[in-house]
């Protein structure tokens, strides 16, 4: 077996009513608290600030996929503040875990932001410490240590990324969950399937974030089943609890693949919700997989018991959910479709993919999509 290592630094506290330990967790530091405007979100901070005492201010206008201008606004305002926090407060998804993450590098000065998404380094001061607060099964960002920052504008996606950019600790509190309706589950479930499987499929695979996924699509799997027939299916909240914190500890070490790859352009330049840019490719992306990495291959029998029924269990998955594995569902012809994957294929993240362009069924695509 070739030498592997595994790290990941963040305190995780889990559990019901895991909220109720920030204060325990921020041990009377300052905070500034970054969250959503709507119901249930004040009064979760209305939870936070009686164990806690109160926010230096709240930054609730946060949107999803937080572009350059929230940011650099959001920035410009901490900046302002007559003394920075002790800790930055991410209470809820993935757009609320990047703009803190942008806010905790920012110290209020955007252009220390601006200057790392160019260059990729730490200009001067490390971030400010994160405590992450996730309201959401899918992001897994509460574990990761880095953010994604978009440009639409320039039509493309940016990546914050660094060691001091990994939350302190994370409160993953279940019942926080709980109300979350079909579609907000669905499609942060799906983002969370993906971390998974593109953690297997991963050159930077190893024992470690091969058994965390096995075990966190196990989970999704099941806890997506469950909640499409009961939304109050309280321990079907654990699963995808755990399931997303799961995965988001294995990608936290390998990174994405080419199925996050493709789906940027889809979000960008097709408003497809993030969830499913990344997961209606997955059957696709897993036949091109096949045959390429035995460990890969062992994994998803685990999952799937039969290595080449595996995909086609896979679309029925997803098909059971509502979610069409065929492209021109997204509005992609087929010219686009072959475009974005060839680009795919050459990105960053694409480079973590353990299969080659050859193997991708790019026939079986055109004729779905025709």
């Amino acid at each position: 077996m070739n030498g592997w290592a595994f790290h990941n630094p963040v305190r995780v506290r889990f559990g019901r009513d895991a909220l109720d330990d920030i204060g325990d967790v921020l041990a009377g530091r300052t905070y500034v608290l970054v969250t959503y405007g709507e119901d249930p979100f004040p009064a979760f901070a209305q939870r936070i600030a009686a164990v806690a005492g109160p926010a230096l201010v709240v930054y609730d206008s946060i949107s999803p996929n937080p572009d350059v201008r929230l940011l650099e606004d959001l920035c410009t305002r901490l900046g302002t503040l007559d003394t920075m926090p002790e800790v930055i407060v991410a209470l809820g998804g993935g757009s609320v875990m990047d703009s803190a993450k942008a806010l905790a590098a920012s110290h209020g000065d955007w252009q220390r932001v601006a200057r790392r998404l160019a260059d990729g380094t730490v200009q001067d001061v490390a971030a400010l410490p994160i405590v992450a607060i996730p309201t959401t099964s899918g992001t897994g960002s509460e574990v990761t240590c880095w953010a994604t920052v978009w440009d639409p504008e320039a039509d493309r996606k940016l990546s914050l990324a660094g060691e001091d950019l990994y939350p302190q600790a994370v409160l993953v509190d279940p019942g926080l969950v709980a109300g979350l309706p079909w579609g907000v589950t669905l499609v942060s479930g799906l983002d969370a399937l993906s971390h998974a499987l593109e953690s297997l499929w991963n050159v930077n695979a190893n024992p470690i974030t091969r058994g965390l996924a096995i075990q966190a699509i196990r989970d999704i799997r099941t806890g997506l089943r469950r909640l499409r027939q009961d939304l109050d299916d309280a321990e079907a909240r654990d699963l995808m609890s755990l399931g997303s914190l799961r995965a988001g500890l294995a990608f936290s070490n390998t990174r994405t693949a080419l199925a996050h790859n493709i789906s940027y352009p889809v979000t960008l330049r097709h408003g497809v919700a993030h969830g499913i840019a990344c997961s209606f490719c997955l059957p696709d992306v897993m036949t091109a997989a096949i045959g390429t990495d035995t460990q890969c291959d062992a994994a998803l029998v685990e999952v799937f018991d039969d290595l080449q029924e595996a995909p086609e269990r896979l679309r029925a998955f997803l098909q059971e959910l509502g979610v069409d594995s065929n492209p021109s569902t997204y509005g992609i012809d087929n010219a686009q479709w072959r475009a974005i994957v060839a680009d795919a294929f050459v990105g960053e993240r694409g480079r973590n993919f353990i299969g080659h362009i050859d193997r991708f069924p790019f026939h079986d695509t055109a004729r779905r999509c025709a």
